[in-house]
């Protein structure tokens, strides 16, 4: 039955590269280059790997070869993922010798002395995104800390591969994902049956631990004290898929009332102490391996661990050991580990979760598993029909549900074909995605250059931060108009083939088309259409190159891949972005309509240009200006007491960062009154008000 289950995945795998490859906005030139990229998309989806690009390369050392097919790079870290594809194409899968997998492994190791050796040099042209990652390997050189090769492929390994290799002087990791590895983490969705935690090899001894029975019977526990640096070496190999079940994302180090602030403090002044001061760890596992002597009992290894409570102590122990090079040495840190024997994990999790966090202000939207946000989107996905009431758009909100959906509906021939024909896989919209096309919508195009993990984290903390109402249905067509345009976008930037940086392009060109409109576009119009008018698309078309040649004359010597990443890549970018000319496309002639759908094919002609470049000159002005503004006008009788509150509205807007967008009459009414004030002399050069 495994098997067979094995073979439907991999039956399953190949058509959606078929669909991938008849899609013209894919735009790659191999099979195994779509393997290669849905597979590390879809890793990375279940959070084992983060930052991880698709990027092909090959070429000699010498006599030796070099062969890699991606990478996820953190330099702060000095952390170097280099993933190596050994692809077949067969169906069913059949057996690849383990040692065929550790040539293809090899190869990857290679290309670290290649790019050391100057690859760089040797890439034609040098602006390139493989250009950089061969500079940025060599800028690394002695300093890599952790040197790991993935080994993808579409066979069954004939055997296992050792767990690290030496490769040019470096100890390089091995791990291999085969058919039957990747069938049961993205298949299966197992993903914590893949974490299997050998102890005694990360902390070079077995932990002491005290066994406690419960009472009920229900599950086993064990409290013990870990070394900080083996928890800490625990999450460097894991990731956050130990935190598969936590109900909290780590919220990073700064800030004066961050508790993590406070860990790093007792990090750093009183290591010793950890134990004494922080609550510690929960955790639970499939399986606790054990050894006994004597009266003494040891932890020797963990299966199918997870993090329920203590997500930021774990993680701010792997930050300050990887990034700030704390020593934890005297560092110990309380665990207990809860081990379920009678009943339902995911039930025991979720109550564990819930009383571990009491001691703390959580709120909901810190349950990660059933966040309310995207329980919301599902049921407003399920319900919103296209203007013809025969198709829908589909909300993944757990990875695989649309597969799921589909297999359901297969049992009859019937409910398969409509189910098809109403919710295309073109329609399939995914947690990563809407955090990708909503951020760059929203100015953060330097957060999606950080790939999907990171920036779906920093998008559902910004959600928090800015206590985000509950998505409607208005709300849910202007989604998915954003979805349009940006797959649009993604689309024509690829038909431009540009050498290099794609992805970057989009993200950017997105955020320009957000900011030089101010948010205003008719999304009903999109929606209605189900996608971009000619005219936009040729607006898009035309901004592709010029946000190209922004982005490279942004970057001067740094590296670009780096810079992008960077809020203040956006902060220069923006100031010299493409300029809007009229006529305009029909999604920008005219004000969108708020709170319902417009009947209108085209909204009624009246925006220009100019309307456009007043909402951006708008936006430019900071809060304190609109609040001065208003206080003096109103003061001294020089506004009115409409036009003061006009101005108090723009303050919020821009005490938010601008996440609601001026209107045309706003921005023309507020810049008036802003030139009436500094006019009667109310503002000092500081824009202080006078008397």
């Amino acid at each position: 039955m495994a098997e067979d289950a094995t073979a439907e995945f991999a039956r399953t795998l190949a058509a959606e590269i078929d669909e991938a490859r008849d899609d013209p906005a894919v735009g790659l030139p191999s099979t195994e280059g779509l393997f290669t990229r849905i597979v590390i998309n879809e890793l990375e989806e279940i959070g084992h790997f983060e930052a991880a690009f698709d990027l092909p390369q090959e070429g000699r050392v010498g006599r030796s070869p070099f062969q890699i097919s991606g990478y996820a790079i953190d330099e702060d870290a000095g952390h170097l993922t280099l993933f190596a594809t050994h692809y077949l194409g067969d169906l069913p899968p059949r057996l690849v010798p383990a040692s065929d997998l550790l040539k293809t492994a090899q190869r990857a190791g290679t290309y670290v002395a290649a790019s050391i050796g100057g690859l760089a040099d040797r890439l034609e042209p040098s602006n390139t995104e493989a250009g950089d990652l061969a500079r940025s390997v060599a800028a690394l050189g002695g300093r890599i800390d952790r040197f790991r090769i993935v080994v993808l492929t579409d066979g069954i390994a004939g055997g296992t591969l050792p767990a690290a290799i030496q490769s040019y002087g470096k100890a390089v990791e091995l791990e291999l994902y085969d058919i039957v590895r990747l069938h049961r983490v993205l298949g299966e969705g197992q993903t914590r049956a893949d974490i299997d935690v050998d102890l005694v090899g990360l902390a070079g001894h077995r932990i002491a631990c005290l066994p406690v029975a419960s009472g009920a019977g229900h599950y086993e526990a064990y409290l013990a004290a870990f070394p900080g640096e083996t928890l800490s070496r625990i999450y460097d190999r894991y990731g956050t898929r130990l935190l598969e079940l936590n109900v909290r994302a780590f919220l990073g180090l700064s800030g004066r009332k961050s508790v993590n602030a406070e860990l790093r403090r007792t990090l750093v002044d009183q290591p010793e102490m950890f134990l004494a001061f922080n609550n510690g760890v929960v955790a639970t596992a499939d399986e606790v391996l054990l050894q006994r002597e004597g009266g003494a009992v040891f932890l020797t290894g963990l299966r199918g661990l997870q993090i329920v409570n203590g997500g930021q102590t774990t993680a701010s122990l792997h930050r300050a050991r990887r990034k700030d090079s704390i020593g934890l040495e005297s560092v110990e840190v309380p665990v207990k580990i809860i081990r379920v024997t009678d009943g339902d994990l995911e039930e025991m999790v979720s109550s564990i979760s819930r009383a571990a966090n009491r001691q703390n202000t959580v709120q909901q939207a810190d349950f990660s598993a059933n966040d309310p946000f995207h329980r919301e989107v599902e049921t407003l996905a399920n319900n919103a029909w296209l203007e013809s009431g025969r198709g829908r758009w589909f909300y993944e909100r757990a990875r695989g549900s649309w597969l799921a959906a589909e297999q359901k509906a297969s049992y009859r021939t019937t409910e398969q074909r409509l189910f098809r024909e109403q919710t295309p896989k073109a329609r399939r919209l995914g947690k990563l995605d809407l955090a990708r096309y909503l951020s760059a919508w929203n100015g953060y195009p330097w957060r999606v250059a950080h790939g999907g993990q990171k920036n779906f984290q920093a998008f559902m903390q910004r959600r928090k931060e800015q206590s985000a109402p509950p998505p409607d249905a208005t709300w849910f067509r202007h989604l998915i108009a954003i979805t349009i345009l940006y797959r649009s976008t993604e689309r024509l930037v690829r038909t431009r083939k540009f050498p290099a940086y794609g992805a970057n392009i989009t993200a950017y060109l997105v955020a320009a088309l957000g900011e030089r409109t101010g948010g205003r576009i008719d999304f009903d119009l999109v929606w209605r259409h189900q996608r971009l008018s000619a005219e936009l698309e040729a607006l898009v078309t035309a901004w592709a190159p010029l946000v190209d040649e922004v982005l490279r004359a942004s970057v001067g010597s740094r590296n670009p891949t780096e810079w992008f990443k960077k809020e203040d890549c956006w902060a220069d970018v923006r100031t010299r972005l493409p300029a809007l000319v009229d006529p305009l496309p029909p999604e920008l002639r005219g004000t969108p309509v708020t709170g319902g759908t417009s009947t209108a094919d085209q909204p009624a002609p009246g925006l220009n240009v100019a309307d456009y470049d007043r909402i951006e000159e708008c936006m430019r002005v900071p809060s304190s200006v609109w609040v001065a503004t208003a206080e003096a006008g109103q003061r001294s009788g020089v506004l009115h007491f409409k036009l003061a509150g006009i101005c108090m509205t723009l303050a919020n807007y821009a005490a938010g960062g601008w996440s609601r967008r001026p209107s045309v009459k706003q921005a023309k009414h507020g810049l008036e009154s802003v030139a009436k004030v500094r006019a009667a002399g109310l503002f000092d050069e500081d824009q202080r008000e006078v008397g």
